[in-house]
């Protein structure tokens, strides 16, 4: 149990808020105790204004990718274990751009813009990699899910998966992310051999510094990478404890996949921070390499100019939003985020009456996952959960052969 959010929920530590500007501290106090009471998913409440973001979570897929080199890396490694272990530290290079960005930018964690069905989120990167793109697009209002696709055609490397997101109050606000990631790659040198494909599990989350009105992002559990080619990676999360401990701490292994103890490969350190990563495991492991995160540079996602983008688009769809949330001005941004809310349950109720489904422009939806999926997740003791999400989100590429602005023409977020 935490003991400064136990005293959150009563009220009664003067560190309350210690974090939050003066004028903000009283309305900061209300929502911690709304949270403590609340009994469903506290996505859905209405968070204070001042920690209100003005990001969607579509354009959290980008985090995937902010560096295009690493993420390419394992498609040039001929040696099997060595491919996997790539793997491994490019999902690890991951954590900072996906779990601490809005931290670092603004001071402490953001409650992102909740999508609205057929949101789009379009990008590409360039550089020494060559093109890298990205399509991410929300593919379930209830439950909220969002779809993705990352892809380098020069090194014949793509990423695509689907993630929901519970949120619950239980001493602290925790996030249970459901869904998974599929990376695959051909091996370099032998265009036919068998495609290689990597599951990747998504970790649990909770939000620390809630009585310090400065919110972070904190992993717990743990997570696995297996492949296809035999190889299994864990990844197991921990905190700053009572007694001991650094804050986004982890250690993970690479092993043959039904070997644990057999540990190829070790590493450790703070996703944030650095982390190094050894051949073998113990006082006998060799270091090979090391990751600063915080020095890693950053390749800039290319998004369409605003006039450019279709209204469905992330940016331009929620630009009024944005420019309220920016301004502090709270009623605009209300009655802006109104006009997209009461025009997509307008569009539910006829789609409802007149027995369709809405249109997802680049992926489609199944209802079970595929053979080899479920020998992959066996050994993890991962279930699809197709239910939580609305189906098994797959990328499909002769939708997104056909898919040009204006994405839904006619129509409008807004109605």
């Amino acid at each position: 149990m935490s003991p400064s959010l136990n005293t959150a929920t009563s009220g009664s530590s003067k560190d309350e808020g210690a974090g939050v500007s003066p004028q903000n501290k009283g309305s900061w106090s209300s929502f911690l105790k709304s949270i403590a009471s609340f009994n469903g998913d506290l996505s859905s409440m209405t968070a204070p204004p001042f920690i209100l973001g003005t990001l969607s979570l579509t354009e959290f897929s980008a985090y995937w990718t902010q560096h295009p080199s690493v993420f390419v890396a394992p498609a040039a490694e001929k040696d099997p274990a060595k491919r996997a272990l790539l793997v491994l530290k490019w999902f690890l290079s991951t954590l900072k751009p996906s779990y601490s960005t809005r931290n670092d930018k603004y001071g402490s964690e953001k409650k992102p813009l909740n999508p609205f069905l057929g949101e789009l989120f379009l990008g590409k990167w360039e550089d020494e990699a060559g093109t890298t793109e990205l399509v991410s697009e929300q593919v379930s209002h209830h439950p909220p899910v969002t779809a993705y696709c990352i892809q380098n055609a020069k090194h014949g490397i793509k990423l695509e998966g689907y993630n929901g997101q519970k949120a619950s109050f239980s001493r602290t606000i925790h996030i249970k992310q459901v869904g998974h990631a599929l990376l695959t790659l051909t091996p370099p040198d032998n265009p036919s051999a068998p495609v290689e494909t990597y599951l990747i599990t998504l970790p649990n989350i909770h939000i620390e510094g809630l009585i310090y009105g400065k919110p972070f992002v904190e992993l717990n559990g743990c997570t696995y990478i297996s492949s296809s080619t035999g190889y299994t990676g864990r990844i197991d999360y921990s905190g700053k404890g009572w007694v001991s401990g650094k804050k986004n701490s982890f250690t993970a292994t690479l092993y043959p996949t039904g070997k644990e103890k057999d540990v190829l490969y070790s590493v450790e350190g703070q996703w944030p921070e650095s982390f190094t990563i050894r051949e073998g495991s113990g006082k006998h492991a060799t270091v090979i390499d090391t990751y600063n995160a915080r020095n890693a540079p950053i390749t800039p996602l290319i998004v369409p100019p605003l006039e450019q983008q279709d209204p469905w688009e992330a940016n331009k769809a929620w630009e009024k939003v944005i420019t309220a949330i920016t301004k502090g001005d709270m009623d605009t941004t209300n009655m802006e985020k109104s006009k997209i809310e009461n025009a997509q349950r307008e569009y539910r109720r006829k789609e409802q009456s007149q027995g369709r489904d809405w249109e997802r422009k680049f992926f489609r939806r199944a209802d079970k996952a595929e053979d080899w999926w479920e020998s992959l997740a066996k050994g993890m003791g991962e279930r699809i959960e197709a239910e939580k999400t609305g189906g098994v989100w797959r990328f499909d590429k002769a939708k997104a052969e056909t898919a040009r602005r204006p994405f839904h023409e006619g129509m409008l977020p807004t109605g």
